[in-house]
């Protein structure tokens, strides 16, 4: 395999462009909600637990990279919002399994089909050239995203 060389800026000017993508589909979304935006990591937690119920706060924390008092201050918000609930780990009374409300679950069923909407609709704007460049590189950005996952979590 041969080595390609890169510009000292492509590692910045990557996380830049996926940052700002991120901070603006997150804006689009808010715009229009009836109910009072979540921020940031308040998704984050309700998609980790969503796509995982019955995730433990320490897992949660480590599948965010997030302290896990910072994660329990995120488990208080959104269970007091009606999104998240607590059930006592049958084999560990002491521990908390996290669970979606309904409400939850419907509130990211509706946050992804309008994300899905928004970024399909403005990917149709980009040229064939343009959009062929952006699926050409979605293995080496899932592999970039391993290994950044990998690093912190180990192999």
């Amino acid at each position: 395999m041969t080595s390609v060389e890169f510009s000292d800026s492509l590692p910045d000017s990557l996380a830049d462009v996926l940052a700002g993508v991120q901070r603006t589909i997150r804006r689009r979304l808010r715009a229009g909600l009836t109910a009072p935006p979540l921020r940031g990591a308040q998704v984050d937690l309700l998609r980790l637990v969503a796509a995982h119920p019955g995730i433990r706060v320490s897992s949660a924390a480590r599948e965010l990279f997030l302290a896990g008092n910072s994660v329990s201050t995120l488990v208080n918000q959104l269970s007091r919002a009606g999104y998240l609930r607590r059930d006592s780990d049958p084999a560990d009374g002491r521990a908390v399994l996290l669970m979606p409300t309904p409400a939850a679950t419907s509130r990211l069923a509706d946050w992804e089909a309008r994300r899905s909407a928004l970024v399909r609709e403005q990917v149709a704007r980009l040229t064939d050239e343009e959009r062929s460049a952006l699926a050409g590189a979605l293995p080496a950005l899932r592999r970039l995203a391993g290994n950044l996952h990998a690093e912190v979590e180990g192999p």
